[in-house]
């Protein structure tokens, strides 16, 4: 990246802060442009679900990851309930999405209570393993919550041959005015397409591990034992360990990130799979070569740039984020190590500006809490409004689910060091409820960003933008208006 007219910034600089200029390209579409991402992770759009417990989990993970991105499973999680992720995300199909699976004996409450987990918002009755019906909200409208789910469910108006061509199945969902179609092997359910998914499913590619699996990653700290911690998430199949505190650049990380390297190599010896290792968060050169000489393939770059946390309000500390990913960057490239940019991150545009800036992956996380698939509660606000609760990594909810095996004065004492919001609403867009359509959102911009700098990979876009600084008025110039002036 260079800056405009070789104009060198006075003073750090946030997304906001900058802007890219257009190159002369050759790219004449956004489909040429491949955004398989450089790290070693095996992902095929440079996104990574941040480790935030409202934010990632087994619906997210694999979701993301048959559009190409991948999640990280937070560090809080109990080890058991990881493993058992992991296997549920392995087990998932590439491309066929889970479907809601309901016995016709179940009654409509609870097919109304799990809706809506699944952005096409459907639930499939099977018997004995077999789809016998399909359920929607429309058929459970004025219906007793303790009727069976028999007595409203319609036949499926088609159902599938696993292996069916692609094209060939949106053409008979067309026909057919059937809102999705379950996917069956041998006459048991294996997944459910739709028109929109078909579609999605010619344009990305699902981030795969060798054997064909989706790939999912998780999350260590710094605390207990780690390298026993970092031995069971790659037994458990992870295909990225993100060894992780808010403060990266410290002893303990540089005591705690040789030994999940060291369980790394153990693993790579006895599987001949290299699981790379991010570790973070660092916003500096210096910690940039401190990490990367411990072992880190990946840097985490980025303090207080969150929407949940507080961390530069109550100290002082951070960096803004632009300048933060450009220098780390920098530096990791000459030690041939790779940086994800995490945090600040609020539209497409941002997400093209930190590649721009050299990241491999940019990690979103407060962005993705508002949609069906983040863990947490649908709620409906007074006006209406859904939405789900989300909150900080530092913030005292998150420490005091961190330290629930701490006695009861120590789990008090830590309470009183909190840096996050504890609880936010993060509503549901009504245009795009899904991840998957946050997704298409930011893909679409990143591609288009790629073809303005004549860029058809990362490692292109890394040394062909060209990037100027703005002021706030010259931000806001660009912001479009939702009415007229």
């Amino acid at each position: 990246m260079e800056f405009l007219n070789g104009l060198q910034p006075t003073h750090d600089l946030t997304y906001d802060d900058v802007f890219m200029v257009p190159s002369r390209s050759d790219v004449a579409s956004r489909m040429d442009v491949d955004l398989a991402t450089p790290d070693g992770v095996g992902t095929t759009v440079p996104l990574v679900v941040a480790n935030m417990t409202a934010v990632s989990g087994r619906r997210m993970a694999e979701t993301v990851a048959r559009r190409g991105a991948v999640a990280v499973l937070p560090q809080d999680i109990p080890l058991p309930e990881v493993r058992r992720t992991v296997e549920r995300v392995k087990a998932s199909h590439p491309v066929y999405e889970t479907p809601i699976v309901v016995e016709p004996s179940a009654p409509v409450a609870q097919v109304l209570s799990v809706m809506h987990k699944r952005a096409h918002h459907a639930a499939v009755v099977v018997e004995g393993g077999a789809p016998i019906g399909i359920v929607t909200e429309h058929d459970c409208e004025e219906v007793d919550r303790f009727a069976a789910v028999a007595d409203v469910m319609v036949a499926p108006r088609l159902v599938l041959e696993d292996g069916v061509d692609l094209r060939e199945a949106f053409d008979q969902l067309e026909v057919t005015r059937a809102g999705l179609a379950p996917v069956v092997a041998g006459g048991l359910l294996r997944g459910v397409v739709t028109r929109q998914g078909i579609v999605r499913s010619g344009i990305y590619r699902p981030a795969l591990d060798r054997d064909g699996r989706l790939r999912v990653g998780a999350a260590v700290g710094i605390n207990g034992d780690v390298p026993g911690k970092a031995a069971t998430l790659l037994a458990s199949g992870v295909d990225v360990l993100v060894v992780d505190t808010a403060h990266g650049h410290q002893e303990k990380m540089l005591s705690a990130l040789p030994q999940v390297v060291a369980a790394r190599d153990t693993h790579e010896a006895a599987t001949g799979v290299r699981v790379p290792v991010a570790a973070g968060n660092v916003v500096s050169r210096a910690g940039v070569e401190d990490l990367v000489a411990a072992g880190a393939d990946i840097l985490k770059v980025g303090v207080g740039p969150g929407a949940m946390c507080t961390t530069r309000m109550m100290t002082g500390v951070g960096r803004p984020q632009f300048s933060a990913v450009l220098e780390c960057a920098d530096a990791a490239r000459e030690l041939g190590a790779q940086v994800w940019a995490d945090g600040g991150v609020k539209h497409p545009r941002d997400v093209a500006l930190a590649l721009a800036a050299g990241a491999a992956s940019v990690m979103v996380g407060s962005w993705f809490a508002g949609t069906l698939e983040s863990p947490g509660d649908l709620i409906r606000d007074a006006d209406g409004r859904l939405y789900k609760e989300s909150f900080g990594m530092a913030s005292a909810r998150a420490v005091k689910n961190r330290t629930r095996d701490l006695s009861a004065f120590d789990r008090a004492r830590s309470a009183l060091f909190e840096e996050g919001i504890s609880s936010s609403r993060m509503f549901l867009d009504p245009a795009r409820q899904g991840v998957e359509d946050l997704l298409d959102q930011i893909v679409s911009g990143v591609r288009s960003a790629f073809t303005y700098a004549g860029a058809r990979t990362i490692g292109e876009f890394h040394t062909r933008a060209v990037v100027g600084i703005q002021g706030a008025a010259g931000y806001e110039e660009g912001r479009p208006r939702p009415t007229s002036w």
